[in-house]
């Protein structure tokens, strides 16, 4: 009977994984609810199989087989923004000066994850599989929204599967691991397409609707140590490398104004402001994931007590420019057009720490402060991004081979004041985004 019940918690969560895509954000850190309830600073504790995810040498440490069902809910209040964009006004002229106050539509995101791994017996090896979502980004604003001419909504939904594989080496308290990242991605992104009159000041002239949806499988790895050099003392380091995902899609354009039939190489449009014509063609373009680096460092000072300070740097320069290529001909007016991103490497801290209250009880808590890695110069509605305070609570329950972990973050994104309204190009703001978030953590860890 218990068999029956695990196997059917890890077919929920494999035909579950479908909503990892649209957890908020473009990284999640919190894939597990041990580790989230200590502020994500796990990359030297990494003892359930979530370490597969925060530092996958810790498995080798593990006992026998060892499941573990996770998921994080995300409530995303509104993102608000009070100022100007180049569609605040009455298009098409006279726009860009009118001051609005906008706000992104609220979400609640549920993102599960499926961890398991075994420890042969007799041998210092142990191999691990995980399912989650690494790199998801969702973000929607109302189709009338002043910022509709960069985005309406966008997902990028991501699954990553990870086998992995990790040694112990007894004599030093040394563990090792490597693995793979098996991402399929799936990138949706629909907008309204507008341009401005070169000899109008103030001007934006809609064209149409323009909607994008493409996937891609790539492949990427991950390595990871741990070393314990006291009982009371352990270090932790883990790699994961960038993943170049090279999507390939379907895009649609539906031409609304005479306009819009002018720049696919129509003109039959211009005789009824009702006409109406749609085309499409494929489309292409590539996203790389950024590369990252864990470090850690835990102590138990007491029987008690156990700290953990975490330092994590992602390589978000590989966020150069967004750059969509179109097949057909009459998508060539869309060619040509990169978005500058120039991303920038962010480093994150993370500190946290778990109490056993008593033999069968822990509490924990923990806070991260995430750099925002977006330069002012291309902030905007697609991911209002700023540094992030991060603080979380929670709590476990174990029990012989069965333990239940569950966790509360809330994440303050710091007011973020931009000025980057492009006239010429319709994008940027001029003004402020304010936005938090909360986080409710649950996961079941079962020891066979």
């Amino acid at each position: 009977m218990k068999n029956k019940l695990v196997f059917a918690c890890i077919l929920t969560t494999l035909t579950g994984t479908a909503t990892l895509s649209v957890a908020a954000g473009l990284k999640v850190n919190e894939q597990g609810a041990k580790a989230m309830a200590m502020g994500n600073a796990f990359t030297a504790q990494a003892d359930d199989p979530t370490a597969l995810f925060y530092n996958p040498a810790g498995i080798a440490f593990l006992k026998g087989t060892q499941v573990n069902l996770g998921s994080t809910t995300i409530y995303v209040p509104s993102t608000e923004f009070n100022g100007t964009a180049p569609l605040s006004g009455n298009a098409p002229l006279g726009v860009g000066n009118t001051t609005v106050k906008e706000n992104a539509k609220n979400d609640i995101f549920i993102a599960p994850a499926f961890y398991a791994t075994h420890s042969f017996e007799g041998m210092p090896l142990s191999v691990g599989l995980a399912v989650n979502a690494i790199y998801p980004l969702a973000k929607s604003w109302d189709d009338s929204s002043v910022f509709r001419a960069e985005i309406m909504n966008i997902a990028v939904k991501p699954i990553n599967f990870q086998p992995t594989v990790a040694y112990r080496f007894d004599d030093w308290n040394l563990a090792v691991a490597a693995g793979l990242d098996i991402t399929h991605a799936i990138v949706t992104l629909q907008r309204m397409a507008y341009s401005p009159d070169a000899s109008v000041a103030d001007s934006a002239y809609e064209l149409g609707n323009m909607g994008l949806d493409g996937t891609a499988t790539d492949i990427g790895w991950n390595a990871g140590l741990k070393w314990k050099p006291l009982p009371s003392l352990s270090f932790g380091a883990a790699y994961r490398s960038e993943i170049e995902l090279d999507i390939k899609g379907d895009a649609n354009f539906l031409a609304t104004t005479p306009a819009g039939f002018d720049i696919i190489g129509m003109t039959t449009g211009a005789t009824s402001p009702y006409s109406r014509t749609r085309v499409s063609s494929s489309v292409s373009t590539t996203i790389i994931l950024p590369a990252s680096l864990g470090l850690g460092a835990a102590w138990q000072p007491t029987d008690k007590l156990t700290l953990e300070l975490d330092a994590e740097w992602t390589g978000w320069s590989s966020f150069k420019k967004l750059e969509f290529q179109f097949d057909s001909p009459q998508f060539a007016n869309f060619n040509n057009k990169p978005k500058p991103l120039d991303w920038e490497d962010a480093w994150c801290y993370k500190f946290g720490g778990q109490y056993a209250l008593t033999k069968n009880l822990d509490l924990r808590a923990g806070y991260m402060y995430d750099k925002n890695p977006i330069p002012d110069s291309t902030i905007g509605p697609v991911l209002p991004d700023s540094d992030r305070h991060n603080f979380s609570i929670g709590q476990g329950f174990h029990y012989d081979n069965y333990s239940l972990d569950i966790a509360y973050m809330w994440t303050h994104f710091v007011d973020r004041t931009v000025s980057n309204q492009s006239m010429a190009e319709l994008t940027g703001a001029t003004g402020t985004y304010k936005s938090d978030v909360h986080l409710f953590g649950g996961s079941i860890t079962v020891k066979f």
